[in-house]
């Protein structure tokens, strides 16, 4: 009998953990990352595995560690983060890449969107928009944060903006453009409707042939499509893009 009482003694009951979300972080101030790794390691499932000072490091390193998200800064000394987008699928390919930048241009946004950049945050937003980005990258979705998606499609929409460029883009027709743009605006299918003159059961029908053709799922995936082929502008519209 005491046997069996100290055999379960020693035995502890194991609850069942959720697996961690891997982060590696690229940044290149010190004091910077450092602050990044404790906001971040607050959450009980999330683990920075890694940190790097420059892209080189991060190349060098990045193929032994194969964390679920990296996040970047764009600008380094000696090369950039549009670069470090461009290989990193290439020495890991199932890691998903969050930008977390001061920079809020056209320019920045739509590089680093065309390089394949799976989520948009600037440093000047709340810690909570950061969180909800990484687990929104994480889960395989694209996330914009308000700054960034406040600017989006506004050339589009001033008829200013450049043709798209995309060739699985030229399969959808002049009506599905249309309709692709005012749901990346976050508007309903009623709402539309009475914008283009026809009913909402045609935008309806609009709507899923164009998420088909593109294979888009969702509103935020809708507004990265458009600004990475050239669809749009990120200069100055309202809304906040991120998946539900």
């Amino acid at each position: 009998m005491t046997s069996a009482v100290a055999l379960q003694t020693d035995t502890p009951h194991r609850a069942t953990q959720a697996p961690q979300l891997r982060i590696a972080l690229v940044e290149n101030h010190a004091i910077m990352r450092e602050g990044l790794k404790r906001l971040i390691e607050l959450q009980a499932d999330f683990s920075i595995v890694a940190d790097f000072g420059c892209v080189e490091e991060c190349l060098n390193g990045i193929r032994d560690i194969l964390p679920d998200v990296l996040v970047t800064d764009l600008i380094f000394p000696g090369q950039t983060g549009i670069e470090l987008l461009d290989q990193i699928h290439r020495h890991s390919p199932a890691t998903r890449t969050l930008v977390l930048t001061e920079h809020a241009s056209e320019t920045h946004v739509r590089g680093a969107l065309q390089a394949g950049a799976d989520g948009y945050v600037l440093k000047d937003c709340r810690s909570d928009e950061l969180i909800l980005g990484l687990r929104t990258v994480a889960a395989g979705q694209q996330f914009l944060c308000k700054a960034i998606a406040s600017k989006v499609l506004s050339s589009y929409l001033s008829h200013d903006a450049p043709p798209a460029s995309a060739p699985v883009e030229c399969s959808l027709t002049d009506r599905e453009r249309s309709v692709l743009t005012h749901i990346a605006l976050g508007n309903s299918n009623k709402l539309i409707a009475r914008q283009l003159g026809i009913s909402p059961k045609t935008i309806e029908k609009h709507r899923s042939n164009l998420m088909r053709k593109l294979q888009l799922r969702n509103v935020a995936a809708i507004t990265m499509y458009a600004i990475r082929h050239g669809m749009t502008s990120a200069d100055s519209l309202g809304g906040y893009v991120q998946t539900r």
